[in-house]
């Protein structure tokens, strides 16, 4: 989509634009960091643009150009004469400065962190390097929503993977007019893969871009909030985007939706949201723009390798231990843009067979979804550029891709292996069965009301024990009852039963049963008397001790037995929680003993505690055991109760001076003080254990923002699954129709081509059978429609060449062409010509034969033959003349 609408110079601005040219001004905020990659032809495009920037626009220019590595850079000097700002070749551990240019040296790569420029030595071979990537996506890492990315002349395309970690991170995107650069090939794959904001020639790129940055820094908020009219607005934009689109991005995070709305604002250069509304009225094209930007469609290969590389070494064997041999796995991609990741999938599948399972003969379907259309179709064609080469090893490209003429595609092995299909994962219904799941990158954009509902369809789609992938920045927050962790520095965890009860999921409204159509049938016949049980439940009510089951937070999944002595609901809201419902004198020693069994996953006991009754007090013991096993139960802890007999006391036959009562108060003194002892020990290792863990917590709060999950359950029902099934069906046909048609147009295209050139073309496979031929074939071949895949030799035809099938043979062993001249029985004369038919992957599989009809040329032949004759005899009667 041609993004120059966006702006042009000297357009007037829509109602509410800002025309102020001006240098922006840098108060209270970083100033901008303006990565600028450019190639082959790209002095001049740099002469200009500097030529054009201001002395004091208060931005750093950082130049990336392909540099030759055996000569020294003279580039800074060539730049100097084109601008007044200080042009400098960096240098290692480099502080850039604003109103400052800086120039890469030959030969190196170059990165920023936190202000400062480092130089790498380039890994890559010569030719294969990628620095403009290299650069812009760690520069995208450091300044965020202040990254700026401009790409100007040059070949190849180097700076396309850059921009699009810049895009991710909300910055803006730059690039030279294509018809206005020498070599447009880096500046049209940007645009080609939607990323670029601003199109226009080098010269006017820097009006653009301090046009930009001044309204931005307008419109800046150091916090998010809405006055009530902003409000409003908002949600008029959110409901043209669902008018358009068919998407409702109400439940995406506010500030991330309004960042982005900004982003456009100030392309456009209009101060006010309401009259963003207003341009969005007037431009269905804008919708679409904006539409593209909130999908953030960003991804890669291998995104993160310890992540892939511990899946297939560890995880995906683990997964495939309890497989029969021939299994076929399940996997779902969510919101998989192009579709890196799902091919990333496929290939670590089969490199892990081949490298830890060859004897193995296991399958894996994967099912890609995404709600950007074009994504789609973009990762169905499964072309990507050249500079994936940043991501994927030369062995990987090698074995799954197929080196085409600008860029790479992905081989008929891993593209089988995906469907792909659009969803939306809010409303449409989720793949179940699944052995993998990969969400990631997906959640962060999300409202946490949403994530709460998300996270139990996940656990619903997942196999028990299937493995769920999410991004970095993702955790399952309070879902460890749904989830077990595999790796949580790696983000991998495992599905796990779910014990507590829960809320009903909330299925997308596509996926609900009709609950009018529902039977009442129970779901299973009554089981016949068992007497085992029978006994097993008397001896379990009256001869065992009372126990509770409960979570690690307290919350009581099951009781056995008779617990009213030691627990009571507590006044208020219902709560289930231990803690809550424990009576007086239980509390604290329970709390101590709890925590203590939690950290060194040992069994605990607490002996003659005082539990106020109905009726009095009650000695009890607690024993308190953290569970490891089976693995169902993990994680969670029982609690036993024991009633102790208090003995009678014995009466002293000498008299004391002390007086039973003192003794008893002495008695209970030293035994408080010696629980207050052991309780102030407890809280001093709680404590170092809650500063442990709070540091731990820290880490992981600072990659997750207001995640505040509650439990829900699975909710499992024939009927659901059924439905769910159908759309996998439905995604699967939509698949194979595409493909169809693909199909249906390539035969078009190859009919009307040899109609078009008038030679019959015969298709034999490699037993030399009939595979296709054209109409005009039986002009020479007795053929009909029924004749495919019979033996050439049987075929009659007019030709006068009884060796055709054995030439044919030869060729096929040979891989060498045969070309002659043959007449056929009616005076026609053909240009037979017999070549291997070569397939995409360089295989052999049958012969072509080609019949150009030369009877015009051989009769013009003959003609010329009986003149060139005739004047031969004429020139011999002539010199009979001459000499009689």
């Amino acid at each position: 989509m041609n993004k120059k609408i966006i702006t042009k110079t000297g357009e007037k601005a829509v109602d509410g634009m800002a025309t102020n040219r001006a240098s922006p001004s840098f108060k209270n905020t970083p100033f901008p960091v303006v990565g600028i990659g450019a190639s082959a032809g790209g002095l001049e495009a740099l002469e200009q643009f500097l030529r054009h920037t201001p002395e004091n626009s208060g931005m750093a220019f950082v130049i990336i150009q392909h540099l030759d590595p055996t000569h020294k850079g003279i580039l800074p000097e060539l730049l100097q004469r084109a601008t007044g700002m200080a042009v400098t070749q960096v240098k290692d551990r480099m502080q850039i400065k604003p109103n400052s240019v800086y120039v890469i040296p030959p030969n190196k790569d170059i990165s920023i962190l936190h202000d400062v420029l480092h130089l790498f030595e380039p890994t890559a071979a010569r030719g294969l390097r990628l620095p403009i990537d290299f650069f812009l996506r760690s520069l995208a890492e450091d300044r965020k929503e202040w990254s700026i990315g401009i790409i100007l002349s040059g070949m190849g395309s180097d700076g396309t993977i850059g921009v699009r970690a810049i895009k991710e991170k909300a910055g803006i995107v730059l690039v030279q007019e294509p018809a206005s650069a020498k070599f447009d090939s880096m500046p049209r794959s940007v645009i080609s893969a939607g990323l670029a904001d601003l199109i226009a020639p080098a010269q006017q790129l820097p009006e653009k871009l301090i046009a930009y940055i001044s309204h931005a820094r307008t419109i800046a908020k150091t916090e998010f909030s809405l006055e009530e009219k902003e409000q409003s607005a908002l949600e008029k934009i959110l409901i043209l985007l669902r008018t358009k689109t068919g998407h409702d991005f109400s439940l995406y995070k506010k500030n991330t939706v309004y960042r982005r709305i900004e982003r456009r604002m100030s392309i456009h250069q209009i101060n006010r949201i309401a009259a963003y509304v207003r341009c969005l009225q007037e431009n269905s094209q804008e919708v679409d723009l904006l539409f593209k930007e909130l999908l953030i469609g960003v991804t890669s290969f291998f995104r993160d390798p310890d992540t892939w590389e511990h899946l297939k070494k560890e995880a995906l064997p683990a997964l495939l231990a309890n497989y029969p041999d021939g299994g076929m796995l399940r996997a779902w991609s969510t919101g998989c843009s192009t579709g890196e990741e799902a091919y990333s999938l496929a290939m670590v599948f089969r490199e892990m067979l081949t490298q830890e399972m060859p004897d193995k003969n296991y399958t894996l379907q994967i099912f890609s979804t995404d709600i950007d259309r074009d994504a789609i179709d973009k990762a169905r064609l499964g072309d990507y550029p050249e500079n994936i080469a940043a991501d994927v090893s030369p062995e990987r490209l090698q074995r799954f891709f197929i080196k085409e003429d600008h860029g790479y595609r992905i081989g008929k092995e891993i593209r089988e292996m995906v469907t792909f299909a659009t969803q939306n994962v809010i409303m449409d219904p989720p793949f179940t069965k699944l052995d993998i799941l990969i969400c990631r990158n997906l959640l962060i954009y999300l409202t946490p009301e949403l994530q709460k509902q998300i996270m139990p369809l996940f656990h619903y789609s997942l196999k028990q024990g299937g493995l769920l992938f999410l991004g970095s920045a993702e955790t399952i927050g309070t879902f460890t009852d749904l989830f077990s962790p595999v790796n949580v520095k790696l983000r991998l965890f495992r599905r796990r039963e779910a014990l507590e009860p829960g809320k009903p999921l909330a299925f997308p409204p596509s996926f609900l049963p009709d609950h009018a159509k529902i039977t009442k049938e129970p779901l299973m016949p009554n089981p016949a008397v068992n007497l085992q049980s029978l006994a097993d439940t008397l001896l379990l009510q009256h001869f065992s001790p009372p126990a509770v089951l409960v979570n690690d937070k307290g919350d009581i999944i099951y009781i056995s037995g008779r617990t009213g002595k030691y627990l009571e609901p507590a006044a208020g809201k219902a709560n289930w929680n231990i803690f809550a419902m424990a009576r007086e004198g239980l509390r604290f020693d329970l709390g101590s003993a709890f925590q203590k069994a939690l950290r060194h996953k040992e069994t605990v006991t607490v002996k003659n505690l005082k539990v106020v009754t109905n009726g009095g007090t009650q000695s009890v013991d607690i024993t308190v055991q953290a569970i490891t096993d089976p693995e169902a139960l993990r994680g969670m802890v029982m609690i036993i109760f024991t009633d102790v007999t208090t003995p009678p006391e014995k009466k002293s036959l000498h008299r004391s001076k002390n007086t039973p009562a003192d003794i008893s108060r002495g008695i209970e003194t030293e035994q408080e003080l010696q629980r207050c002892r052991e309780e102030l020990q407890s809280t001093r290792e709680e404590m170092q254990a809650s500063q442990e863990e709070l540091k731990s917590s820290n880490e992981e709060l600072q990659s997750t923002n207001e995640e505040l999950q509650s439990t829900n359950e699975e909710l499992t029902t024939s009927r659901e699954e059924m439905q769910s099934m159908n759309e996998e069906l439905q995604t699967i046909n939509a698949e194979q129709i595409s493909k169809m048609d693909e199909l249906a147009r390539t035969n078009n295209d190859m009919r009307n081509l040899l109609n078009s050139t008038e030679i019959v073309t015969v298709f034999l496979d490699n037993e030399l059978h009939i595979r296709r031929f054209p109409p005009g074939a039986d002009k020479i071949f007795k053929l009909r429609h029924g004749d495919v895949g019979r033996p050439l030799s049987e075929i009659v035809s007019d030709l006068q060449y009884p060796d055709l099938a054995d030439v044919s043979q030869t060729v096929l062993q040979t891989l060498t062409f045969s070309e002659k001249h043959i007449a056929t029985t009616d005076g026609r004369f053909y240009l037979v010509r017999i070549m291997p038919y070569r397939t995409m992957e360089d295989g052999i599989n049958g012969v072509v034969i080609t019949f150009t009809d030369i009877t015009a040329f051989k009769k013009s032949e003959a003609a010329l033959r009986k003149e060139i004759v005739q004047l031969k005899k004429r020139v011999e009667g002539m010199k009979m003349n001459d000499e009689g």
